[in-house]
């Protein structure tokens, strides 16, 4: 089986956002940018189920000499849209233990919906039985594009797994709920999103670097997919948080409680 992960080049999230000085959006010029936090534990979580199964071939290859192909992950491809400067997050991609990438080149931030109806065209064509994202991206935070793209495809699917583990052509899922944990079941193929407590990603080695150079990066350009990927949002302005005016020191608690009452008005 085939594993597609979808990942998103961001501003980094140890980076300072500044906003443009017309409030048209956030500075990018100059500024570092990586791969999206949740999009590496997506990653990380695919290279992990290809090593599951990769030990498993080795142990059933000693003891009858045959392999089941169907039910082991055979190929790990990574996905991004946008611009040329992505490689560069692909590379990092791909030194992680992706197999393949695939960057689907254009310059304009494409909205959820979009996203969706891209990664659906290059899961059909790559015959992938599962997806997996994060579960949203730290620059919009939408959350929005595994379930547009389940919807799209017509496959079960489950967000913010914490836990997941792959048996029998069946995904075995916990997701954290309001009050609680939930346990599921799927059957692939299926869609997946990822939260935070799945796992902690690897850090690229230098070996690792150096054979991602020589792993295949496919470009295609957006516009060959023949999709409506016109948004259909328009941001009117952005503007940076108010900042928080300083605090006060008293002296005692009786003028807490005055200041409080009279100039908080709180009280």
């Amino acid at each position: 089986m085939k594993i597609i992960v979808g990942v998103k080049q961001v501003v980094d999230f140890n980076v300072h956002i500044k906003v443009k000085a017309d409030g048209s959006g956030v500075e990018t010029d100059n500024v570092r940018l990586s791969m999206n936090p949740f999009d590496e534990i997506a990653l990380e979580q695919a290279v992990r189920l290809r090593e599951t199964d990769a030990a498993s071939e080795t142990d059933a290859a000693s003891e009858t000499d045959t392999v089941s192909e169907t039910d082991t992950v055979s190929e790990v491809v990574v996905v991004c849209i946008g611009p040329e400067g992505a490689k560069k997050t692909l590379r990092n991609a791909l030194a992680m233990g992706a197999d393949r990438a695939i960057l689907i080149q254009t310059m304009d931030d494409l909205e959820p919906l979009a996203v969706a109806k891209v990664l659906e065209k290059v899961v059909r064509a790559e015959n992938a039985s599962l997806a997996l994202l994060g579960k949203q991206a730290i620059d919009n935070d939408c959350n929005q594009s595994a379930q547009m793209l389940a919807g799209l495809l017509g496959w079960p699917q489950a967000t913010f797994a914490s836990t997941l583990s792959l048996a029998d052509k069946t995904l075995e899922i916990e997701r954290e709920v309001e009050g609680g944990l939930q346990k599921i079941r799927l059957p692939l193929p299926a869609i997946v999103s990822v939260d935070l407590r799945l796992n902690q990603p690897r850090y690229a080695t230098l070996p690792a670097i150096m054979k991602a150079k020589k792993k295949p990066l496919e470009v295609v350009d957006a516009s060959d997919f023949g999709l409506d990927l016109a948004p259909r949002l328009k941001v009117l302005e952005t503007e940076p948080p108010a900042v928080r005016k300083s605090g006060q020191m008293v002296a005692s608690v009786p003028e807490l409680v005055e200041k409080l009452k009279l100039e908080a008005g709180v009280l």
